[in-house]
């Protein structure tokens, strides 16, 4: 027997069809039904809201109310339990309504038997323990970490996990009834099309999709499909299972770059030796025909042969230093001089169409460094500015220090807190285009004519500064001219760390409105102002923070907005916020500090500027200058 036997209550008024299902309950071919009555409205009521049974039968006719009332209010007050509702004789607008209202089923008296009535309840009972199965399935489904959802073969959305949720950026509510199609575009439509076909022919696929999120984050997916079909095997959804590998792909492509450069290091390590040994007999030879030849015309020469001789053992140089990181010797050194030095090559050598002006702070910190690499490293860097202004140009090097705190290294992955020496190198020449920036370190790569570059001076710059744990930042636009910064780490000396920065009083709580489209920025600013007592909101582009500015007007005393920015740019932003309130107190920050965009911000009123990144102090002291403006 049964050791959970299945609680049927009967709502019914008439004693007679309790007799009649009672009886009906004592022919049932298994055991474990056990049935209660009670015979009015009020009553079963409080019977359905004590949520003691696993069934009800609830006659239509109740007195001055009806079952379908009780239905309809049993619902509401949260009843999970199957409801059958029972009338003396057929009404189909009675049999739709009940449906409509949450009804597990619907009979009729005059046709009633015990073998019907024990078919509905056990099917009752087991649709309920199905509908919970699969709650409990998609409520699984929305803990998985991959992005799941259903779609029907019309491409409507029918299920979305929270994982999907996280990954899109799109909430349930926004995607069920829509098209994956007016969501996100596929790269290659024909990829899509074939993926179908091969679903349809095979019952699942499985590839790599590229697709856009609602941030238009463009994203790299491991798409996994499997068709589903109904009763009668006909195809009826499509199930996908979308995992996030857009940061797999990116390793991975830098762990490639990596085997490329090393690849490159072996190459150039084994054919090194060989190479000079080539080299050197033709330099030792040029410089003895140099002594002992008489003619005129091949005198002349000798030098083309030895100079193209030194060129090619210094490219074996420069392809060693950056794939071996050759050690040179470290000596304390002050980098102004090697400055000093290169300026007066640039004026020498350069066309007179380039002017060339140096920035350098008498109390620049000195660094332990190699002087021969790092002049390689300001020479490579000032002859690409020439090559990039063939008209001329500006060329400015500056030097500064920097004291890198929590905030700047958390801004920055390749620094450390500490103090470094910062050399800029910015020319007003024909800029990076965007497509090959990240490129422009690569072995080998260059934009130049055949013959023209090499394309290791940016490598071997890269592999110096790295050999003096220093980063590079690069900024360029293309017609804008390049700003290259060096950091090096400067060399902990007590005399030369003395001077350090002016330490800037913190805020009275005043509230800072933080518009930057980078999020980790606009993470950063806030806590550090936060930690400095200003109160802090952020926008993450400019329109929303018009729509925050004027919601918060009185009580923002202070704008702190990047000048490249999506949907809307600083420059447009601000001028917004000026029509709004002409007296808005207003930071400009951009990657370069040369940027159009920034000195036309200059022009329209803007008194203090930030270039990223930027330390808590340089922050404080921009904000101190704003509030001390009049």
């Amino acid at each position: 027997m049964n050791k959970n036997p299945i609680r049927v209550l009967l709502i019914d008024d008439d004693e007679d069809d309790y007799i009649l299902t009672r009886d009906w309950f004592g022919e049932f071919q298994a055991d474990g039904c056990e049935l209660s009555w009670v015979d009015n409205y009020a009553d079963a009521k409080q019977a359905i809201a004590a949520n003691q049974h696993d069934i009800y039968l609830v006659d239509y006719r109740l007195g001055i109310h009806n079952g379908l009332e009780l239905l309809r209010e049993a619902v509401v007050n949260g009843c999970v339990a199957p409801i059958i509702l029972l009338t003396g004789q057929g009404d189909r607008e009675i049999d739709i309504e009940a449906m409509k209202a949450g009804a597990a089923d619907y009979l009729e008296k005059s046709q009633l038997t015990a073998p019907l009535l024990e078919r509905s309840l056990r099917y009752a009972i087991e649709r309920k323990q199905t509908e919970q199965k699969i709650r409990e399935q998609a409520a699984l489904l929305d803990v998985a970490t991959d992005a799941i959802f259903v779609r029907d073969l019309d491409d409507q959305i029918l299920f979305w996990n929270k994982a999907a949720e996280t990954l899109y950026e799109w909430r349930k509510d926004q995607v069920i009834g829509k098209k994956t199609s007016s969501l996100w575009q596929e790269k290659t439509l024909a990829r899509l099309q074939e993926a179908l076909r091969l679903l349809m022919k095979n019952g699942s696929w499985q590839g790599e999709l590229h697709q856009t999120t609602t941030s238009n984050k463009k994203i790299i997916v491991e798409s996994r499909w499997t068709l589903v079909r109904d009763f009668a095997h006909q195809p009826q959804a499509i199930l996908v299972v979308n995992t996030d590998i857009t940061q797999k792909q990116q390793l991975e492509a830098q762990f490639l770059r990596a085997q490329r450069l090393e690849s490159i290091g072996t190459l150039a390590s084994g054919i090194a030796h060989d190479l000079n040994n080539v080299l050197a007999p033709i330099l030792m030879t040029a410089q003895l025909l140099e002594s002992q030849l008489q003619d005129e015309r091949s005198r002349r020469l000798i030098p083309i042969l030895t100079a193209n001789a030194k060129r090619g053992a210094n490219l074996v140089k420069q392809v060693l230093s950056f794939t071996r990181g050759i050690e040179g010797e470290r000596t304390l050194l002050q980098f102004k001089h090697l400055i000093l030095e290169i300026q007066q090559i640039v004026k020498e050598t350069f066309p007179k169409t380039i002017e060339i002006t140096t920035r350098l702070p008498q109390n620049l910190w000195v660094i332990s460094g190699d002087a021969t690499q790092l002049h390689q490293v300001l020479m490579n860097l000032c002859v690409n500015a020439r090559d990039a202004m063939p008209n001329g140009g500006m060329l400015k090097i500056t030097a500064e220090n920097l004291l890198v705190d929590e905030n700047y290294a958390n801004m920055h992955i390749d620094a450390k807190v500490g103090p470094y020496i910062v050399i800029s190198v910015i020319d007003t020449g024909l800029g990076i285009s965007t497509e090959i920036l990240d490129r422009i370190f690569e072995p080998f790569f260059t934009t130049k004519e055949l013959g023209k570059g090499t394309g290791l001076g940016l490598s071997t710059v890269l592999g110096i500064v790295k050999n003096h744990a220093g980063f590079i930042s690069v900024y360029s636009e293309e017609g804008q001219g390049s700003q290259f910064k060096i950091y090096l780490p400067a060399q902990q000396v007590t005399e030369t760390l003395e001077e350090l920065e002016p330490v800037f009083p913190g805020g009275n709580g005043e509230l800072i409105l933080i518009v930057d489209d980078e999020p980790a920025i606009r993470d950063i600013t806030k806590t550090s102002l936060e930690s400095y007592n200003y109160k802090a909101i952020t926008a993450s582009d400019g329109i929303e923070a018009i729509a925050l500015y004027a919601e918060h007007r009185d009580e923002i005393s202070l704008v702190l907005t990047d000048m490249v920015m999506p949907s809307m740019d600083g420059l447009t932003t601000i001028r917004t916020l000026q029509k709004i309130n002409p007296d808005v107190k207003i930071i400009a920050i951009s990657g370069l500090a040369s940027s159009d965009k920034v000195n036309a911000a200059y022009d329209i009123g803007i008194k203090a500027f930030l270039s990223k990144p930027y330390t808590a102090n340089q922050l404080l002291e921009a904000i101190s200058l704003i509030k001390n403006h009049n």
